[in-house]
């Protein structure tokens, strides 16, 4: 047990500046990295994300985002239909409105918008 009663790390895989990806939690094991989230998720961190003084910023490298596109392809060949957020899209809608803005996000990470950075946006 870690610190925070946890049997291992929160995340299924992380993945380093260098592009290497470690593996942590099995991907059908529920995870710890987000809360209330993550019986139906699969967490996979990119180490960096803030700047020096701890605020968010998007400073990762080309070998992280590399690794992140096979490793999120992996997990939607392995989980037909899934949908591919990051941490700030489950976010609770505090106000109810249907959307979850910026105002809203637990946390900023990882700092672009996932799902339009899948389908070939940019980041």
């Amino acid at each position: 047990m870690n610190g925070n009663g946890w049997s291992d790390i929160g995340y299924a895989a992380v993945i380093r500046r260098s592009g290497q990806v470690e593996f942590g939690r099995h991907f059908d094991a529920v995870g710890a990295h987000v809360k209330g989230r993550n019986y139906q998720s699969v967490g996979v961190c990119l180490v960096g994300g803030v700047d020096a003084n701890g605020k968010a910023e998007f400073n990762f490298t080309p070998e992280q985002m590399k690794s992140l596109r096979v490793v999120v392809a992996m997990l939607v060949l392995a989980y037909p239909g899934a949908k591919v957020l990051g941490h700030r899209d489950l976010s609770p809608d505090l106000n109810g409105d249907g959307i979850v803005d910026k105002t809203e996000w637990v946390k900023d990470c990882p700092c672009f918008d996932v799902k339009t950075w899948f389908i070939g946006g940019s980041t």
